[in-house]
């Protein structure tokens, strides 16, 4: 062997040994106390659970930009005015119930507590209309309640259901068995028939009473909060909407300027003689089903650190800022671990590696670092920044997404030393082995990958942000430690927060980003496995 050759073989193993001290010293940096530290700000109630544009939201977007700045990181989005801001900002945009009620003399009902709504409607000033009573409202060949019955420019009444005689066959299909004018989705047949026929307002008497009725307005009222969540693309909603108002008898006999035995016993008479009504009920009502508009302005936060002769090459390491606000009996939600656990895990990388940068050993590629918001909502920042990236996705090395990694789950009791690994395999190879051997060298932490297994049913490697980049073809790892029995409710406070436990998932984040921002190759996509 020559001297020139052996001297080469030594300088190679000891600077090999040089980095890998490097990265062992830096991940030192990143302990249980930091993570605490600024987990006791993002997730205390004076943020008020950061729900998706709210001053708590900002509030922590503030925090974490106010740090990355302290660390040396720069800027990476551009403000209205031109200069460069941590704040890549968006606006969300939500269509929403506003003002709803429906009066019937002197009297004035509430909206989901007093009747729901099926379909959308949008009366946005109070219009009174003549009412009258249209029994079950079907209109079929076999039976109809429409025969000489003119509704143009009136507000119909009609039954739930429809008619059955006493030897329990079905009027409409006569036999035992239902037909479209009954069930879930029936309103909608029979509303359709009432505004096709000139009517201004459907009211479907619904069967249900007492506690069987206040549960289903609940459910409706949960339903019309799910369903006016924002969107990123704004709503568009038909002019002239299927829709039908669900009131209990009570409500229908104050509209009808009767009783409810009356009302009732009007239904009774038509399945007793098999023959539509008889005798005419009528009335007047005025409603108010306003459709409000809403624009919520958010912000992902984006800090850039530049590498040296790779810089093009940019890796992404992620986290959501937000999470779901307070409940409606007036519950914090503060999300410590959702994704509290996460955003911190950001700041404790980004310091590390501004450590390293400031003693020379800064990485190769460049690294950016981003809170991304909406993520509650639909994962709205990720898919906003993947659809308006600062830097191209092409360039986009990887994406390591941290996501739930402060507490355990049920499976997990006895073993802490966990984390469930999504993705890391799906579309990069090489990624998951320098994953795999990260943990070997420095960690030594349970690699679980029950989740990453395209038939489990919890779908969770199209949960988290990390998704809509291994969409447009980035390879992607997500670290998570399970749902526990706090998740998204208010016991997810810091109190339960595992930092011990924490902090070593977030130095194998870190260790695995060494390599991929240090080594000479780009780690290739030379798979699909999504």
């Amino acid at each position: 062997m020559t001297k020139n050759l052996l001297a080469g073989m030594l300088l190679s193993i000891s600077t090999l040994t040089f980095a890998q001290d490097d990265a062992a010293k830096y991940a030192e940096s990143i302990t249980p106390d930091d993570l605490k530290k600024h987990l006791v700000i993002i997730a205390s109630d004076s943020l008020e659970g950061r729900d998706t544009g709210s001053p708590g939201q900002k509030k922590a977007a503030e925090y974490v930009s106010s740090y990355y700045k302290q660390y040396g990181l720069t800027p990476a989005a551009t403000a209205a005015d031109g200069s460069k801001s941590y704040l890549q900002k968006y606006n969300l945009h939500k269509r929403s119930w506003g003002e709803v009620y429906v009066k019937a003399g002197s009297k004035k009902y509430e909206f989901n507590k007093e009747f729901y709504l099926n379909g959308i409607l949008n009366v946005p000033e109070e219009t009174s209309s003549e009412v009258i009573l249209v029994g079950y409202g079907i209109d079929d060949p076999a039976y109809t309640d429409y025969n000489n019955l003119d509704i143009k420019g009136k507000a119909v009444v009609v039954f739930e259901g429809e008619p059955k005689s006493a030897d329990g066959k079905y009027l409409v299909s006569g036999t035992g068995e239902k037909t479209k004018w009954s069930g879930p989705v029936s309103w909608q047949a029979k509303a359709r028939v009432a505004l096709d026929r000139g009517a201004t307002y459907v009211f479907i008497v619904t069967d249900k009473t007492g506690d069987d009725l206040d549960k289903e307005i609940r459910q409706r009222a949960v339903m019309a909060r799910r369903f006016s969540a924002p969107t990123l693309k704004p709503v568009v909603e038909a002019p002239n909407s299927l829709a039908a108002f669900a009131v209990p008898a009570s409500i229908a006999a104050q509209i009808l300027n009767t009783s409810t035995s009356k009302l009732l016993k009007e239904k009774a008479s038509i399945d007793k003689s098999g023959k539509p009504l008889s005798k005419q009920m009528s009335g007047n009502v005025a409603v108010k089903a306003e459709r409000v508009s809403e624009t919520i302005e958010t912000e992902n936060v984006a800090a850039f650190m530049e590498g040296s002769d790779k810089k093009d090459e940019v890796l992404l390491i992620s986290a959501h800022l937000d999470h779901i606000g307070i409940s409606d009996n007036g519950e914090i939600n503060n999300g410590a671990d959702d994704d509290g656990s996460g955003t911190v895990s950001l700041l404790e990388l980004a310091e590390a590696f501004s450590k390293a940068k400031a003693e020379g050993k800064g990485p190769r590629r460049s690294i950016l670092f981003l809170n991304v918001t909406g993520e509650e909502k639909g994962l709205f920042g990720s898919e906003y920044y993947s659809e308006n990236p600062l830097f191209p996705l092409k360039n986009t090395i990887a994406d390591l997404n941290i996501d739930m990694i402060g507490r355990v789950d049920k499976a997990h009791e006895n073993d802490h030393k966990y984390v469930y690994l999504i993705g890391s395999d799906k579309l990069s190879s090489k990624l998951h082995a320098i994953s795999e051997e990260a943990n070997k060298k420095y960690i030594n932490y349970n690699l679980d990958y029950t989740f990453n297994d395209p038939k489990d049913p919890n779908r969770f490697y199209y949960r988290s942000d990390h998704y809509n980049f291994a969409k447009m073809g980035v390879p992607v790892i997500f670290y998570f430690t399970g749902v526990h029995e706090d998740y998204h409710k208010p016991g997810d406070d810091v109190e339960k927060i595992l930092f011990d436990k924490q902090a070593p998932i977030v130095k194998l984040v870190f260790h695995t980003a060494w390599e991929l921002v240090n080594r000479e190759e780009r780690i290739e996509v030379d798979s699909n496995k999504e």
